[in-house]
């Protein structure tokens, strides 16, 4: 089992997980962050840190498409290990429906 970024990441990017990550298997995109699926080591301390509780367990159902999201996306983007700036608006679209399909990047973040 591991964790998984969803969707409600989008365009908040807050990064309070990155820092409690013991495995640093957070990488970050262009407006969302993923983990790694094979490094995650489901030690669940990412989970409470997250403002806009975008992080669950690959267990949880119908989770198909963001472990494939998150396993294709960790493999492409930066790593990322040291909690950046959010975005100034993320507050904004910290609970806004439909995100992924009118606001997902596959661009890859800064790594910072």
């Amino acid at each position: 089992m591991a964790y998984v970024v969803t969707d409600a990441c989008i365009r908040c990017k807050y990064m309070d997980c990155v820092e409690v990550c013991p495995v640093d298997c957070f990488y970050e995109g262009e407006n969302m962050l993923v983990i790694n699926p094979n490094e995650c080591i489901d030690c669940g301390v990412c989970e409470p840190e997250c403002p806009a509780e975008a992080i669950v367990p690959d267990t949880e159902p119908n989770l198909d498409q963001w472990v494939e999201l998150n396993a294709k996306f960790s493999a492409e983007w930066p790593n990322i290990t040291v909690k950046g700036d959010s975005p100034a608006d993320a507050d904004e679209w910290k609970d806004k429906p439909g995100k992924f399909e009118s606001e997902f990047s596959e661009k890859p973040g800064t790594g910072s």
